[in-house]
């Protein structure tokens, strides 16, 4: 069996769980440790049952739990050389890294996770596929473009977490943001609007694609509802096969997806 939760995904913090029968990990560690907590006890389950935490960059939003999960509760850390640099000084005397080259592959348990670049304002940012024998599962947030490697990684997902950050309309009449935050965003390294998103759904899904999960949407600059009409939209239009599109938010986890 394999069990994945989004255990809340926004601007403000990201984070989900896998769980095969041999390895119980996290995806990053974007909320308070006792928040990560909180949320896996909702599903039947304890930071004291996770094994790893694969990183795909130091932002705050994906690593502020991060010191406690790690130093407190022991768990490895899996990251590249360059974010485990960044994040040394918040854990020293921290022991734990496992690092990996940033396009290579890591066998834990009954799992092998391949790693790939993505452009993103970061050390050396990253996206994952999950490999397993039931199927595997994509995530693609926090990067300005998909690059011809980015969408070859994914194409043979099952599931895949893909970024629909903002509305472009609603981006540009927010008012909190300085236009040189706009501009950072809007950027090649920044983050994937919903259009973006959309031509990105409509390159990579395929008849392997079950579920597509559009995650870290912006509080401020999308809406759930404008991120799924858009990205079905273009679904439509292209004629890709039918899949399930699920919101995911900040605050809450999604419904647990099993295979068996």
């Amino acid at each position: 069996m394999l069990r994945f939760t989004i255990l809340g995904s926004g601007s403000s913090g990201n984070c989900a769980y896998l769980e095969t029968e041999h390895v119980r990990l996290l995806v990053d560690a974007g909320f308070s440790a006792k928040q990560i907590d909180l949320r896996l006890g909702s599903i039947g389950r304890s930071v004291r049952d996770v094994q790893a935490i694969f990183l795909t960059h130091e932002h705050s939003d994906h690593v502020c739990g991060l010191p406690v999960l790690a130093k407190r509760h022991g768990i490895p850390v899996y990251c590249n050389r360059l974010t485990a640099e960044y994040l040394q000084p918040q854990l020293p005397g921290y022991v734990g890294w496992r690092l990996f080259e940033s396009g290579a592959m890591v066998e834990l348990g009954d799992l092998k996770i391949n790693s790939f670049s993505v452009p993103h304002d970061a050390s050396d940012p990253v996206g994952f596929m999950f490999n397993h024998t039931l199927g595997n599962i994509g995530f693609l947030t926090d990067l300005g473009y998909a690059t011809k490697l980015v969408i070859e990684r994914v194409m043979a997902a099952r599931a895949l977490v893909l970024e629909a950050n903002h509305d472009l309309r609603l981006l540009q009449e927010d008012t909190k943001r300085p236009w040189a935050v706009k501009q950072r965003i809007l950027s090649r390294h920044g983050h994937l609007s919903n259009d973006a998103a959309a031509e990105v759904a409509a390159e990579v899904v395929t008849n392997a694609m079950e579920d597509l999960y559009l995650g870290h949407l912006s509080a401020d600059c999308n809406r759930p509802e404008r991120a799924r009409a858009t990205v079905s939209q273009k679904l439509g239009e292209k004629g890709r096969p039918t899949v399930r599109l699920h919101d995911t938010a900040p605050d809450k986890p999604c419904e647990t997806l099993v295979w068996d």
